[in-house]
């Protein structure tokens, strides 16, 4: 009896094996659809947690616009430079623009008739007009803005109509970025242009200075109107800058 039990009790113990390994396989099969444990539960929720794109940064906001404001544009050039630069000024004060948004869109004119009896006469023509750009979430700062304008408003001065021997350079000293443009135009008489387009910030200042002679008068020296031209523009680009400085506490 005794060695029967003894028997018995191997049997049983070897026919506990299958039933362990079968279980173990179970266990080592549960990454491929099987129950598995509770860690085995847990590898496909971390791994799609990793699989997942992380979320996308926001865009960068773009710089706060430097300047908020225009100045005044009858008033951006000195009147001595107004008298020097147009003679027998029609208007001092110039003739103001129209606009429907001050803030963001002004100009101003100037012009008159030199006349000098048999000499002839001399007649200028003197415009700045100022556009200022804000920064935006999607279409960039406003000195972004400011810059892609200066390049178009440079492209459209050295296509203006009836345009000859156009030249166009660097202005230096006249804002953040500056390009003269001079062309002459030959119509009824043959008139000499300048054209300044500079870039203070996130503000465009385009100056129009032009001269035309008649009646026998001398024609208009190109190197003295773009000497003008840039004179008058440094003053409106510091009137810009004056316009927007904080009081003093």
């Amino acid at each position: 009896m005794h060695r029967s039990a003894s028997r018995l009790t191997r049997l049983l113990a070897c026919a506990a094996v299958p039933v362990v390994l079968t279980v173990a396989g179970c266990s080592s099969d549960s990454g491929k659809g099987g129950s598995g444990s509770d860690d085995d539960k847990k590898k496909p929720e971390s791994s799609a947690s990793a699989a997942a794109p992380s979320a996308q940064p926001s865009a960068a906001k773009p710089e706060k616009a430097a300047f908020d404001k225009l100045p005044d544009p009858c008033k951006v050039i000195q009147a001595k430079t107004i008298e020097t630069l147009v003679p027998e000024v029609k208007d001092k004060n110039g003739t103001a623009t129209k606009s429907n948004d001050l803030a963001n869109r002004a100009g101003c004119s100037w012009n008159g008739l030199d006349e000098d009896g048999l000499k002839g006469s001399d007649y200028r023509w003197l415009a700045v007009s100022l556009v200022r750009y804000d920064s935006h979430s999607t279409l960039g700062s406003g000195n972004k803005r400011a810059e892609e304008q200066l390049a178009k408003q440079t492209e459209a001065a050295k296509a203006s109509e009836g345009a000859q021997n156009v030249k166009a350079e660097p202005a230096g000293g006249v804002g953040d970025q500056a390009t003269s443009v001079t062309y002459s135009v030959k119509k009824d008489v043959e008139s000499f242009n300048t054209t300044i387009i500079a870039r203070s910030q996130n503000v465009v200042l385009t100056l129009d200075y032009n001269g035309a002679a008649y009646e026998g008068a001398k024609a208009p020296d190109q190197a003295k109107l773009l000497e003008g031209a840039i004179t008058a523009a440094k003053e409106a680009v510091g009137a810009i800058g004056s316009a927007n400085q904080q009081p003093q506490q």
